[in-house]
């Protein structure tokens, strides 16, 4: 650790007393868009044919390359979704030659997917890929692009769902950094648990790309950054307007659409104002009614000036609101007292909102510099009626809880970056900070047996601020090999006052943590490229568990290794396999479901990841994703060191047909293993294997939709817990299995007019 803690600081010293040394080379530069659109394709590839020279292109689709020895190259530009091309260049020395081209859109081609050092591109490679492919109809969706991910929900589709990654029951977000556009999605010190990330404020169609790594080994996320990272990014430009009807079974409904009110080009100038919204209904699949109800709008404002300067301006807003028939214990099954999609307790359910406010600009500077700043606001609301244990506390009115908050965030930060030479070496070099402000003026948890208010359990106000600084650097040592280290700083200010004790006073704790990361890429041939990453990552602890319950550690830490590899045996065949090990400091978990804190000793996971595309034919698409997990406690004797619902195993995968541009199908499948549900490993989490299928077929402006989730009808069980509850009309209290069951068979068919 004390290595990757100082080569950055090396790093930033060798830039400050470095001279830019050109020396006998030139430059390339230019800017790559779409040829109908005219707008930016970011991160399109830029190789060197007959070399290991492969560079990205960056968000505004511009490029400089630096440091090329004179002479003529074949250089191939390509992008996921559009056809490569093919330019002949002459660089000549002490100069920049310019040239901005655009590519043309078409079925995704895996044969110019290129084997490289950047492990940038092998990210956005998946990503785009997988975007071009699967349709994305639901936030739920939007998360499933993500290899390895999986997801529960267990209280209606208004809450967020539960998350499984990388032998982490990540919960509803405690080990997993997602951000839409910049913005925080994860909840600090949040009314139902720690890192809360409801992304259903999300508009599927209006997502652009995602970028996504596992581990913590990027200085720019900082605080739940231990699994990984998603980072949702919405379109800056619509093509068309559209506007999309959906209807299915369970009295499902929902109504979508895109419109451009205001789109120019002219004079280098590209802006755009469009909005986009909204609604959807469903009863769902269980005995009584979800009643769930969701509105969301949207509207983005985009100016890209030349190519130095842009401007994005995001308000959006969602309220939803639902019932649920929440989980149910399999022993009111097995005896027949409910039925698989019934309820005990079906008054559970909630409400709740965001609105969010982002300006976002980045401009170039002199001497190749580029600054980006973002300012963001966020106003939310929580409100949400559970019931776990049912007459446990309460032989009479029920055990019914009610956890709300109402909370303002406000957020900035900055970044400044170069790309240039250090010891005449490509070099890049970037630095950032920024500050989060988290005001919750009234969280509890309090009893509401039927949803009526009965007395708070807890009752507070938090003021959290997290403020950070990072260091970033890479160096291309030579083409075959890049060195990336970086150094990431957080310091964060905890607040907590007890409302029920009515003293009127703050507690705070000021505590702070160093996050060193380092990778180290290396392009083998050009079938082969190796990656060596390690960092450490962090997430805080709960203001009320810090202040409240006196727990001295309060920024919990994992630290990470990878080693992977990316592998094209064949033209058309993309694998990636990675060996990854994770050990995490003891930590102290604040239960928001009864207000306590437990522990949650330290623990050590590690396994392979595999994720592989295909491409059979032009039309003919395969995709498979695979993860086996080791997760044990460090301090539990062996048999008793089993991590609770932590996953062993997962896949997902399926086949994509694309044909003519008018028809595409798909039929995809989705496993879990059997995963341990105590620490002895007595009591089992049933897996469950899902097969779901899509079509859609486009004539002219109008396209046809049909999916279909779950065409075997399978029984399997959604999220899973080990409870201990008691009935109405049960004496003793039961420990065992409380599940959500999972849909059975459901189609929904869909119009997309585009205009």
């Amino acid at each position: 650790m004390k290595i990757t803690l100082f080569i950055p600081i090396i790093f930033t010293l060798l830039y400050i007393s470095n001279n830019e040394v050109l020396g006998q080379t030139g430059s390339f530069a230019g800017k790559i868009t779409d040829s109908e659109t005219r707008n930016q394709l970011e991160n399109a590839t830029i190789h060197f044919e007959s070399t290991a020279l492969t560079y990205m292109a960056d968000e505004e689709g511009w490029f400089k390359i630096n440091n090329l020895k004179p002479g003529q190259y074949t250089v191939q530009l390509s992008h996921i979704g559009y056809a490569a091309k093919q330019v002949e260049i002459n660089i000549t020395k002490n100069a920049t030659l310019e040239l901005n081209t655009s590519l043309t859109k078409s079925n995704p081609v895996f044969s110019n997917i290129l084997v490289s050092a950047n492990k940038i591109n092998a990210y956005s490679s998946i990503s785009n890929i997988d975007l071009a492919l699967r349709p994305v109809n639901s936030s739920q969706d939007v998360l499933k692009t993500i290899p390895s991910l999986f997801i529960a929900q267990h209280a209606g589709g208004g809450k967020a769902e539960q998350i499984f990654l990388r032998g982490f029951d990540i919960d509803h977000g405690t080990d997993i950094n997602i951000t839409v556009d910049g913005m925080p999605v994860n909840m600090v010190s949040h009314a139902h648990g720690q890192g809360y990330a409801d992304l259903h404020f999300v508009i599927p169609e209006t997502i652009d790309r995602v970028n996504f790594d596992k581990g913590s080994y990027q200085a720019d996320k900082g605080n739940f950054t231990t699994a990984g990272f998603a980072a949702f990014k919405t379109k800056d430009f619509i093509e068309e307007n559209n506007l999309k009807i959906q209807a299915g079974n369970f009295n499902t409904q929902r109504i979508s659409g895109q419109v451009k009110l205001f789109s120019k080009q002219k004079n280098g100038l590209n802006q755009q104002l469009y909005i986009a919204s909204e609604y959807s209904k469903t009863d769902g699949y269980f005995e009584s009614p979800q009643d769930f109800k969701r509105l969301n709008g949207m509207a983005k404002y985009s100016l890209i000036k030349n190519n130095d300067s842009r401007l994005h301006i995001i308000l959006s807003t969602f309220d939803s609101k639902w019932n649920a028939s929440g989980q149910i214990p399999v022993r009111a099954v097995n005896d027949r007292t409910i039925s698989e999609f019934g309820a005990i307790d079906d008054k559970e359910g909630g409400r709740t909102s965001r609105t969010n406010f982002s300006v976002e600009y980045s401009k170039r500077l002199q001497n190749n510099w580029k600054l980006s700043q973002q300012a963001y606001f966020t106003k939310y609301d929580f409100n949400l009626y559970s019931n776990f244990t049912f007459f446990l506390e309460d032989s009479i009115n029920g055990d019914m809880i009610n956890q709300r908050e109402g909370r303002t965030i406000l957020g900035y930060s900055a970044t400044l970056n170069k790309k240039t030479l250090l010891f005449n070496k490509p070099y890049s070099f970037e630095t950032g900070a920024g500050i989060r402000y988290d005001n919750i003026g009234n969280v509890s948890l309090s009893k509401a047996p039927g949803r009526i208010f009965d007395s708070y359990i807890q009752q507070g106000s938090i003021q959290e601020a997290n403020s950070f600084l990072f260091t970033n650097h890479t160096m291309t040592i030579n083409p075959k090999l890049i060195l990336n280290a970086s150094l990431r700083y957080d310091y964060f200010s905890f607040g907590y006052k007890n409302i029920l004790e009515n003293d009127g006073r703050f507690s705070r704790q000021n505590p702070s943590v160093f996050s060193p990361k380092l990778n180290v890429n290396y392009y083998v041939s050009k079938k082969v490229s190796l990656l060596i990453s390690h960092g450490i990552g962090f997430h805080s602890n709960d203001s009320r568990v810090i202040l409240e319950k006196g727990v001295e550690t309060s920024l919990p830490k994992v630290s990470g290794t990878d080693i992977g590899f990316t592998i094209k045996p064949t033209r058309n065949l993309y694998i990636k396999t990675v060996l990854w090990h994770l050990v995490s400091d003891q930590e102290f978990v604040y239960v928001g479901d009864a207000g306590i804190v437990e522990p949650s000793g330290k623990s050590r996971r590690f396994g392979i990841d595999l994720i592989t595309r295909y491409q059979f034919n032009p039309w003919l698409y395969g995709d498979m994703d695979l993860n086996f997990t080791k997760a044990r406690s460090i301090d539990e004797a062996k048999g008793e060191d089993y991590i609770p619902l932590a996953p062993l195993m997962n896949s997902t995968g399926g086949l994509t047909a694309k044909l003519n541009n008018k028809l595409s199908a798909s039929l995809r499948y989705r496993m879990l293993g059997d995963r341990p549900a105590n620490e002895d490993h007595s009591v089992v989490a049933e897996g469950y294997f899902l097969a779901d299928a899509a079509f859609n077929y486009t004539w002219k402006k109008i396209d046809f939709s049909l999916s279909m989730e779950n065409i075997f009808n399978r029984n399997w069980k959604e999220a899973q817990f080990l409870t201990t509850s008691r009935l109405f009309n049960e004496q003793e209290a039961a420990s065992e299995i409380h599940y959500t069951p999972g849909t059975p068979f459901a189609i929904r068919a869909g119009i997309n007019v585009r205009f």
